[in-house]
């Protein structure tokens, strides 16, 4: 007999870890409190941009319902509901908490609760289980296994990325590997403690967003020398130990790198220590976005351009060939064009057409000075040829991400400013 799952949360990491769950042989059922969200994936249709989603719903959608009570014949449940910080950096646990509370007059007991929505060290303690100890007749077997998933990455996936896991009780840790190392193809390392599960997530965003913002700031001076910082890290990457390559641009998106961070930071906070360094990597990659727009200031000088100034700013999601827009540095971007008087403004993202001003990439060049691309979305780059800009008649080009043909730009005679790189028209 197929046992079951449950997971309470189908947005990005819950839904395609269902799936994978399924395609494994257990029975899967979701839970989720938007209703249209619902709506689509019992009717086979990916509530967002994810070809293994699209594919695994398509013929076989998934049972799902905004009613907790779906949870009771469960063997495991699996809470897998976002954690977002506030417009003042504030951790936002109330998706986290409300979810618990949700399904908590359902539990059974003897199952299997994995969280594994991004937190800080100690809400496992302070937050999970003491909502959990409301039950005190049931035996719960709590663990954190912290989600790792890279949406658009063909190569790793929820399906095949090494996890981390830690319980509150030897059982409880135990179990949780074995439900993760039986869907998953791919290890599952126990740790000694939950504590320790919730800061490896902390630990491993925290190191690319600091990396991140050290490029950053590199790329920063490096533009005040005239050096190429791309030209520099491919240098770099020679010495075949000790350097890591990490790329600058426009800034930080998504729901892990640009938000884990404050969890720790504030965590810290309250136990009287202060992370210098964590809140200055924050600053300097909140401070992309605007560093990037003003080089159209540097563009307006050189090219004595009239205003206002038509701008075409391509791509809105915070990653390439996605549709997320969460804490995306280019609706950063789309903020402080729109507020200058020098600027007529058109945006286009394929992905995220409701966003988008104009409905193609040819309604965004036609007649547009400049071109500042935002993500580096595939469909874009090959897109935006020098060949290609040169007949629009675009005569700057301001690549966020780094992605476009530098040299060939500068060559068909239109003025290229990168992150930390540019070339004058020829």
């Amino acid at each position: 007999m197929k046992k079951t799952v449950a997971v309470v949360g189908l947005g990005y990491v819950g839904l395609p870890l269902a799936l994978v769950a399924r395609n494994k042989g257990w029975n899967v059922v979701g839970f989720d409190v938007d209703a249209k969200k619902v709506q689509k994936i019992t009717a086979g249709v990916a509530p967002f941009e994810d070809e293994f989603v699209a594919t695994q719903l398509k013929d076989n959608p998934l049972e799902a319902s905004t009613d907790p009570i779906c949870i009771v014949d469960a063997e495991v449940v699996v809470v897998a509901v976002p954690t977002p910080v506030t417009d003042d950096h504030i951790p936002d646990l109330t998706p986290l908490t409300s979810s618990l509370e949700s399904i908590l007059p359902h539990l059974q007991d003897g199952q299997l609760l994995s969280v594994e929505s991004t937190i800080n060290p100690g809400v496992m303690t302070e937050v999970v289980l003491p909502i959990i100890k409301k039950r005190p007749e049931l035996t719960i077997h709590i663990v954190h296994c912290p989600e790792r998933v890279n949406p658009g990455d063909a190569k790793w996936s929820v399906a095949n990325i090494p996890r981390v896991i830690g319980g509150f009780t030897k059982e409880a840790t135990k179990k949780g590997k074995d439900f993760y190392e039986s869907i998953l193809d791919a290890k599952v390392k126990e740790m000694d403690s939950v504590m320790e599960a919730e800061a490896v997530k902390i630990l491993e965003n925290t190191f690319r967003d600091i990396n991140i913002a050290f490029v950053n700031e590199m790329a920063k001076s490096f533009d005040k020398l005239g050096i190429d910082i791309k030209n520099v890290i491919e240098g770099a990457s020679t010495k075949p130990f000790a350097f890591m390559p990490h790329y600058p641009g426009n800034g930080v998106g998504g729901h892990c790198i640009s938000v884990d961070p404050y969890y720790m930071i504030e965590k810290a906070r309250q136990v009287g220590f202060d992370h210098e360094f964590l809140k200055l990597a924050r600053e300097i990659n909140n401070s992309m976005p605007e560093f990037t727009v003003a080089l159209l200031d540097r563009a307006k000088e050189k090219l004595e351009l009239s205003e206002p100034i038509t701008v075409a700013l391509l791509g809105l999601s915070y990653k390439k060939d996605i549709d997320d827009i969460r804490e995306s540095p280019a609706l950063d971007m789309k903020k402080i064009l729109e507020a200058r008087s020098d600027v007529s403004l058109r945006v286009f993202d394929p992905h995220v057409p409701r966003m988008s001003t104009v409905d193609s990439l040819d309604a965004a060049l036609t007649d547009a000075d400049v071109v500042m691309l935002a993500t580096n979305h595939s469909n874009l780059v090959e897109a935006l040829t020098p060949e290609n800009l040169k007949q629009y008649g675009i005569v700057c080009v301001i690549d966020g991400k780094n992605a476009l043909n530098a040299d060939g730009i500068a060559e068909a005679g239109m003025l290229y400013l990168g992150v930390g790189r540019t070339r004058e028209a020829k």
